[in-house]
């Protein structure tokens, strides 16, 4: 394999089992247990993680860092091989395969990041979990971008990406998840002013309108 290593960053949803949440209490830690990646299937960003070498990884990280309380992440995903201990936020406590997926039970912190991450798990937000690597990858004859055996992982970080991509509305082109009346009315109004921008521009507009009425006057152009 080549040495040219990079910086690997995969995330996908965390989808904590509720019946395994302990939502944390003075004396013991919130903990929360998820699938942290996924061997043999393609992932958002074109690459797929063949088994053996996903395998091979987590055991040694497991060996490692997790079975000596080092198995540290951060809430949000720096550009960065190691992890930085003042945004620490949790730890990974254990690992195990169902199939092709990676589970892992996690440790949410009790330092300033873990006290968010606590909060953000308590509300019911939707947060990823990112890992975070370095190895090389080549592409196969489809296209597809495989994961190298010299990949090395370095931590797992709660992100904020979205579980979703591209969910916003533009003009001629309107995503599945909006909800049709909406978007009907949207539309339409933006027809008969002769506008098409982006729903949120528009939102913008509007505010800045119901600014104008209040002061008599409005130098705006819309």
């Amino acid at each position: 394999m080549t040495n040219n290593k990079q910086l690997i960053v995969d995330w996908r949803p965390f989808n904590p089992s509720k019946n395994v949440i302990n939502e944390g209490t003075a004396s013991e830690p919130m903990k929360v247990k998820g699938v942290l990646q996924r061997a043999e299937a393609k992932n958002q960003n074109g690459r797929v993680y063949p088994k053996d070498v996903l395998k091979e990884e987590a055991k040694r990280y497991k060996k490692d860092r997790v079975k000596e309380n080092r198995a540290l992440g951060e809430l949000d995903h720096p550009d960065s091989e190691v992890v930085n201990l003042q945004n620490a936020s949790h730890r990974v406590t254990s690992m195990s395969w169902n199939g092709n997926d990676l589970v892992g039970e996690v440790q949410v912190l009790t330092t300033p990041a873990g006290e968010i991450l606590q909060e953000l798990f308590r509300n019911n937000v939707n947060v990823g979990i990112s890992s975070r690597g370095l190895g090389s990858v080549r592409e196969s004859a489809d296209g597809t971008l495989v994961v190298g055996d010299d990949f090395e992982l370095i931590a797992f970080d709660f992100v904020s990406n979205p579980s979703t991509h591209g969910a916003f509305m533009e003009p001629e082109k309107i995503t599945e998840n909006a909800d049709p009346e909406l978007i009907k009315e949207a539309k339409k109004a933006r027809k008969e002013r002769g506008i098409w921008q982006p729903v949120e521009n528009r939102v913008s507009e509007i505010i800045s309108e119901m600014n104008c009425s209040f002061k008599g006057r409005c130098d705006i152009d819309v």
